[in-house]
């Protein structure tokens, strides 16, 4: 795990450990799409939702494996996650997509 991430990540990773969703809506272009379970989330509104639902309908800790820079605006972590969801336990990619210093894709897959 050697790879600086830039702040907007660094930021969100900090938000999502605490469960903080509202630290990490800003982090987010307006026109940004996130993809986790199976849904797509499209813009503020429907991120904010979402962010609501994921800090609040379960209970975990995150452990952060990996990161890894695939190009200049394309960053990935790897997450251990337990906790009280189905299977209790579970590694996670966070596949990021930055412009002008905002997250403007992010998808969440095993």
């Amino acid at each position: 795990m050697n790879t600086v991430l830039p702040q907007p990540i660094t930021e969100y990773l900090a938000a999502h450990q605490v469960h903080d969703a509202g630290r990490t809506l800003p982090l987010f272009a307006p026109d940004a799409v996130v993809a986790d379970d199976g849904h797509t989330y499209r813009g503020h509104a429907e991120i904010r939702g979402w962010l609501g639902r994921a800090a609040s309908e379960f209970t975990f800790t995150t452990t952060l494996l990996d990161t890894e820079q695939v190009d200049d605006d394309h960053y990935v972590t790897t997450h251990h996650l337990e906790g009280d969801f189905p299977g209790g336990a579970v590694d996670l990619h966070f596949r990021f997509t930055l412009h002008a210093g905002l997250i403007t894709h992010l998808v969440i897959e095993p």
